[in-house]
Formats: structure tokens, C-alpha cells, sequence
């Protein structure tokens, strides 16, 4: 039987150190219980329906209470709650997740390293890249080069691939041998220069470096398609083929970061597709298994695993590298992906649907940019209906957070910019509430900021 509120909020007080949170601050308030969900909404311990914009953290993307994700769980934890994948050994789920996932890779990919999450996938996409320049003859190519503001995990070696300056703050951050270019925020750093030749302007930051570093020592170039913890930065057509470009030219590999962006978000399947690239490694995480159970996985190219192939054993794994569990939810959640057409119902209905509404809140004086593409986006608060920015005293994107939940519409804050990502399962009368309950949210900000 479920304990009241007030025991359970006491109880997680006193005994749950929460992820990225101020915990006197969380504990002077106490948390808010979710205590269930079905399709695109929750239910907290209060009984209050709270529409889910953000798809719990990226990831729930086919919605909650998919009878068929738990049933293939249930059903692997009986025959098999548990194997490992060292030792020569192998199980019909992973050997059946790898096949399915790699079918619908890029063309140039065949090959899937599982792991527990996002972090563990770009701490070895790392390892793979530095052994694939080592393997090939070029051990001085060690540097990573990444992008400021960028989020690849938490962990000390993804965190520092990140470029989130807050994290970078805390425990002397990021380690040697990594380093940042600006990214392409066209709204937050362009101004005075058209989407294009922003682009462009950023990805040569990115030969710059290289020039800096020198090109013989630089192993990789990792960076999300799209900044999603960074505030949805969705960078100008330019940017990502000259970026490319640059890589070929450099010999430089191309990581992408997919654990937000892969998996439908953007209207394709991957966030590279929606660029025109080809990365050398993808990693992936979140949607794969719509969150039910927690998974991630390192896509790699064929020229690289080839390459790879030549080390004999590589020693990197983890315990739960293609758990039964997480690769039998990874399946049903391909299946519903194909059953239901959601890539496409992102791209030619849902994702235009809410993208022309999510425009709309553009005209707000709160607003001085609405941007999306697929179901991905943000507004960016500001103080005059431009570019200037509230005095960062006022919070103006927490509180703007707070009353988004107040409002029945769960809506994450990076600093002044508010995000969103909802299921991909989102009908199109789910996509006015959610447009609706912004707008009721902007104009509760407006009123205590004016």
C-alpha cells in the first residue's frame, strides 16, 4: 500500500541524494511524488495530471504504460533475468536487439557495443577511438575535441567531454586532453550574421582547433546533432557538412552523440540523418528502450570496427553490457516504433503540427525565439522581445519552470531557455493543451516579472 505524501517526502529528505539538485533546497520544499503515468501524462501523490513535455529525461519516447514493453520484460526475466556477455557468451535477446538496431543504423554501420546508459557509451566511444588511432598506427592521436555547453554524461571522463561550465566548476574538470569550440547557437551568439554564414562561422572553430592542436594529434570530434541539456541549440544547415568536411580532411573521427537526438526526435531516425552526415561512431541511450529499462549503446562504423578487429581483446565492458532485460524492452520498443510509423508521424504530422504552434508562442513579449524541429524545442526567455536577457537574479527560467508545473506542463529550464521533448506518441489535441499551458505559464511569468 502506497505510504501518504508527507512519509514519503520525509523519508527521501532523509535518505535520497537526488541527481542534479540543491539538496537543502529540494529538502526545504520537499519532492514531488509521480506516482504513475499513462500516454503523455502523470499523476503525483496529489492527484494532479501534469502533461509530460519533456519525456522524462529525452527518453520515454513511445509513452507510458505500454503493456507490451513490461509483458517481453516480464516474460525475459523469467526464462533469463540474467547473463553476462563476457566469456564468449551470447542470449537470444541481445543477439536479436544487435541485428535489429544495426538494420536500422546508417548504412556504413553493422556493429553494436552495448552499455548501461549514455555516459558509459561515450566513455567508450572513447576508448574505441583511441585504440582505432592506436591500432592504426598513430598512438600520438590522443586529443578529443568537443563543444562548450554540450552534455555527453556525468561520469569524470564523459562530464569533461561535455562542456557544461557548472560541472566543469566542481572537481577540477575537465581531465587533460580534452578541449572545447563554441557551438553554433545561432540566436544566443550570431548576431549580425545570417543562419548560414553563422554556421559555418562556428564549424571553423572546429579547424581552428585543429590547427591549434595539430591535426596528427587529434583523435575525435564528439558533439550531439542538436545541444539538448545545452537548450535544444539546433545548429544552421551549414554547420554539420562542413563540419565533416573538416573531419575528412583532418583524418579526424567523427563521434555523434545520439542518446537525445537518435530514435525518432528529430523526424528521422537519427539526428545525422537530419544533417546529411556520416559519423564513425554513434552513441545512443534513452529511447532505445523508451526508458522502461536502462540501456546504451556505441554504433560503430565498419571501417573503424575493422580497424578495431586487429587489436585481438579489447578490455572494456561492463556487467550489464546487453542485459536480457534492457535488449527484450529495446526490441518491443522497435516494434512499436514500426507498428505505429513513428518516425513518420513526426515528421509529416505531430512534428509540423506542434512546430507551427510552438511558432506561435513566438509572439509572446516574454519570447525572443520559438524554435523546433521534429518534436524538439525551446523559447528563448528575454526581457524586451529580443535578445536581452533578464538580470539573472530574477531566475526568470526556473521560475518560469515552477510555474510550468503549477500549470499542469512539465517544461525543463537552461537557464532562461525552456525546453521541451514530449512523447512521440503526442496526438495533436495533447499538442494545443501543451501549447496552451505554455502560453498560461508565459503570462503567469509575465505578471510577477512586470
Amino acid at each position: 500500500m502506497l505510504k501518504p505524501a508527507a512519509t514519503l517526502r520525509a523519508m527521501d529528505a532523509a535518505h535520497h541524494w537526488h541527481p542534479f539538485s540543491d539538496m537543502t533546497a529540494l529538502n526545504r520544499t520537499g519532492a514531488r511524488i509521480i506516482v504513475s503515468a499513462k500516454g503523455v501524462f502523470l499523476t503525483d501523490a496529489d492527484g494532479n495530471d501534469i502533461l509530460d513535455g519533456m519525456s522524462g529525461l529525452w527518453n520515454v519516447a513511445v509513452g507510458y504504460g505500454r503493456e507490451e514493453i513490461v509483458d517481453a520484460v516480464a516474460s525475459q526475466m523469467r526464462a533469463l533475468p540474467y547473463y553476462n556477455t563476457f566469456f564468449q557468451c551470447t542470449h537470444p535477446s541481445v543477439a536479436q536487439y544487435a541485428e535489429a538496431l544495426t538494420a536500422l543504423a546508417p548504412a556504413h554501420i553493422s556493429k553494436v557495443f552495448f552499455a548501461g546508459g549514455g555516459s558509459e557509451a561515450n566513455d567508450t566511444a572513447f576508448r574505441l577511438a583511441r585504440i582505432f588511432w592506436d591500432q592504426r598506427g598513430k598512438p600520438q592521436k590522443k586529443r578529443f575535441i568537443a563543444r562548450h555547453n554540450a552534455y555527453h554524461g556525468s561520469t569524470v571522463l564523459s562530464a569533461s567531454l561535455g562542456g557544461m561550465a557548472a560541472m566543469h566548476g566542481q572537481s577540477g574538470l575537465p581531465i587533460e586532453g580534452i578541449s572545447h569550440i563554441r557551438q553554433p547557437y545561432h540566436f544566443g551568439e550570431g548576431e549580425g550574421f545570417s543562419p548560414d554564414d553563422f554556421g559555418r562561422l562556428a564549424a571553423k572553430a572546429l579547424a581552428d582547433e585543429i590547427a591549434r592542436l595539430g591535426a596528427d594529434t587529434v583523435a575525435a570530434f564528439i558533439a550531439e546533432p542538436i545541444q539538448g541539456a545545452g537548450g535544444v541549440i539546433i545548429p544552421p544547415d551549414s554547420y554539420w557538412p562542413e563540419v565533416a568536411r573538416i573531419c575528412r580532411e583532418n583524418n579526424v573521427l567523427l563521434i555523434a552523440d545520439e542518446v537525445i537526438t537518435g530514435f525518432g526526435r528529430t523526424g528521422h531516425f537519427w539526428g545525422v540523418e537530419r544533417f546529411g552526415v556520416a559519423p564513425d561512431i554513434m552513441t545512443i541511450a534513452k529511447a532505445m528502450t523508451s526508458g522502461y529499462v536502462p540501456c546504451g549503446g556505441v554504433l560503430i562504423s565498419d571501417r573503424v570496427a575493422k580497424t578495431l578487429a586487429t587489436a585481438g581483446e579489447i578490455f572494456h565492458g561492463y556487467t550489464t553490457s546487453g542485459h536480457p532485460a534492457a535488449c527484450a524492452a529495446g526490441l518491443a520498443t522497435l516494434e512499436i516504433f514500426a507498428r505505429e510509423r513513428l518516425v513518420d508521424r513526426v515528421a509529416d504530422d505531430v512534428g509540423p503540427y506542434l512546430g507551427a504552434l510552438w511558432a506561435g508562442l513566438g509572439d509572446h513579449p516574454l519570447v525572443g525565439e520559438a524554435r523546433m524541429t521534429g518534436l524538439i524545442g525551446a523559447l528563448e526567455l528575454v526581457a524586451d522581445g529580443g535578445r536581452t536577457r533578464f538580470p539573472s537574479e530574477l531566475n526568470a527560467g526556473t521560475r518560469c519552470r515552477d510555474l510550468s508545473v503549477a500549470h499542469g506542463l512539465v517544461m525543463r529550464a537552461v537557464g532562461d531557455t525552456m525546453v521541451i521533448a514530449p512523447p512521440l506518441v503526442i496526438s495533436r489535441a495533447e499538442c494545443d493543451l501543451l501549447v496552451a499551458r505554455a502560453r498560461h505559464t508565459l503570462d503567469a511569468l509575465a505578471a510577477e516579472l512586470t
